[in-house]
């Protein structure tokens, strides 16, 4: 394509972002939908800066920011990084923000918490909250002489409360004239009923831009598809991501967002390998259930080696930052990549692990491995500025010799320690400093004593568990998290991108049964299971579409005939290839 001429996906992305402009420009609410590959926050930087370079001298004069809440705490860093920290920006996860606005409410705050059974519990002891200053710091419920420290559920259940208050709602609208919402469709989904009654039903309030995919909820408690009518409905026809096979099987899976791609020359690779001919006795009820029609655990492994001896003789390159294998859950990563303790401590909670909102995950993988790295490798400046202390460093010849010997015996607890025995030691070296929201937990365990408690916190529960683990646990899930390994979660790569993915799907987890998903997509889930299936179908979507230039999916559980008919409309006859009976 000459490079002067506008691509299918260019013009496509144009399109939609001149839609978005004008409902800015006529102060409209919408709802930018954007499919994977789309370029979904380059839209929303986008909506950014067209504001900012029109408006936002004057957000600044009249003290009035662009509310812009995101997902994550990555993603908030990078809004924040992208726009210098521009004042009229205020970019917050959904709690950040929330709490950025209740804080200032202290008497209607402790108002909400006195009619909580939770905290009711809590305070009777006490005569009451009484004037208690209520915070919101790492989620961990406290109750001292001056102030009680909320829960993070606290947080969104008193949001949806204050908004019932019409200067509530004033304030918010009157600081925030503009609420971007970013990945809409993992927003709780009774804060966004809140916005909705509130706002939306009403058509006041402040301009909301929804920015997202419904198709990429995978999260439970989201809210999913967002349908209104004061919200303008864009969809962003574009795929900058994948080559053509790829997004021509994504059309066929979603055909109500067609994808127009930026490269119509670049073919690519969608192919399909199922085990149907394997002749060995499939898994039936172990585990609830859990792995029927799956293969052995020895025969998938096999599976895999084979297939991944057939695409390396084709040229496919296996190293970490060019091939991804995503695997159907976190237990056969951790199993495979040695962290299978970790993930079970935290159930289904939102894997706080996996995103480092854990203070203990957080410090041990951003600030300790990479000072013991820093330290191996003789970078002393590097290794402080980890561990960030703000006690003296070296100041004469005994200081040097005290932080080698704690370096020294750091890095043995490290191979033969547990991340209790780490912690313990770092908090005993008078040169190194934890965290404050580390050494808050810590004090919190310490007062609910050796033994858990009938009502103890969850929070305490697991980091009594955690500290247990080893601590070469922690090493290797700091490398899966950090991408230095092959594998990854399906989960764990929303939003992110590879030249080559082979997806893995098997069983194991009794949610996720794709083989059903196939079978019930033509004439739709039975009533009941509308829940399971979009969860089914948008964690294979998300799968499907990682891939820049060539994708493989494994199916090692048993494929219907349904099924299997479902898999070859999307990929085509000639792209679906059954693998041998015996796959050694």
């Amino acid at each position: 394509m000459p490079n002067n001429q506008e691509s299918p996906a260019d013009i496509a992305g144009r399109e939609a972002l001149e839609r978005m402009f004008a409902c800015l420009e006529g102060g409209q609410s919408f709802r930018l939908e954007a499919g994977a590959g789309a370029g979904k926050t380059y839209s929303l930087e986008k909506a950014l800066g067209h504001l900012i370079e029109r408006r936002g001298s004057a957000f600044i004069r009249q003290r009035q920011q662009i509310a812009c809440i995101t997902y994550t705490n990555v993603a908030k860093d990078e809004i924040i990084s992208r726009f210098q920290a521009h004042p009229a920006i205020r970019a917050e996860t959904v709690h950040g923000f929330c709490w950025a606005l209740l804080k200032d409410f202290q008497s209607t705050l402790r108002a909400f918490l006195s009619d909580e059974p939770f905290w009711q519990e809590r305070f009777e002891p006490l005569e009451g909250i009484g004037g208690r200053q209520v915070r919101y710091e790492m989620g961990i419920p406290r109750v001292s002489d001056d102030e009680v420290s909320i829960r993070h559920e606290d947080v969104l259940a008193l949001m949806v409360k204050a908004l019932r208050f019409t200067k509530f709602r004033a304030v918010l609208t009157s600081r925030y004239p503009i609420l971007f919402i970013d990945e809409y469709q993992d927003t709780d989904e009774q804060f966004f009923g809140a916005l909705r009654s509130w706002f939306l039903d009403r058509s006041e309030g402040p301009v909301i831009g929804l920015f997202g995919d419904h198709w990429q909820k995978i999260y439970g408690e989201g809210c999913g598809l967002v349908e209104h009518a004061a919200l303008h409905a864009i969809d962003k026809n574009a795929n900058f991501r994948s080559a053509s096979r790829i997004v021509d099987a994504l059309n066929r899976m979603r055909p109500a967002l067609r994808q127009m791609v930026r490269d119509p020359d670049l073919m690519g690779e969608a192919r399909v390998f199922h085990t149907n001919l394997w002749t060995g006795v499939r898994r039936t009820g172990q585990g609830g259930g859990h792995w029927t029609g799956d293969t052995s655990a020895e025969a998938a492994q096999a599976y895999f080696e084979c297939l991944k001896a057939q695409l390396s003789a084709e040229g496919w390159d296996f190293s970490p930052k060019i091939t991804k294998v995503l695997i159907l859950n976190h237990k056969g990563i951790a199993r495979e990549q040695g962290y299978s303790s970790i993930p079970p401590i935290f159930g289904q909670f939102n894997e706080p692990w996996l995103k480092k909102e854990d203070p203990h995950i957080k410090y041990l993988a951003d600030q300790l491995e990479p000072a013991c790295a820093a330290y191996e490798q003789h970078r002393y400046g590097e290794m402080f500025g980890y561990l960030a202390s703000d006690l003296p460093t070296i100041m004469r010849h005994s200081d040097k010799v005290a932080w080698a010997e704690a370096m020294n015996t750091l890095l043995h607890l490290r191979m033969t320690g547990t991340i209790g025995d780490v912690i313990d030691h770092i908090a005993s070296v008078p040169q190194m400093q934890l965290p404050n929201a580390v050494l808050r937990n810590e004090q919190a365990l310490q007062v609910a004593g050796v033994e858990p408690g009938e009502d103890e916190p969850r929070r305490i529960t697991q980091l009594r568990k955690l500290r247990a683990v080893s601590y070469k646990e922690l090493i290797a899930l700091d490398q899966f998290i950090d991408g230095h390994t092959p594998f990854a979660t399906k989960h764990g790569v929303k939003g992110a991108e590879f030249e080559n993915v082979i997806v893995v799907l098997g069983r194991g987890w009794n949610q996720y049964n794709f083989a059903e998903m196939l079978e019930w997509f033509q004439p739709g889930p039975p009533a009941d299971k509308r829940e399971k299936f979009e969860s089914n179908r948008n964690l294979f979507y998300v799968a499907c579409s990682r891939p820049k230039v060539r994708l493989a999916l494994l199916f090692t559980q048993l494929l219907s005939p349904n099924a299997l008919a479902q898999i070859t409309n999307w990929f085509g006859a000639d792209q679906v290839f059954e693998l041998p009976a015996d796959p050694g």
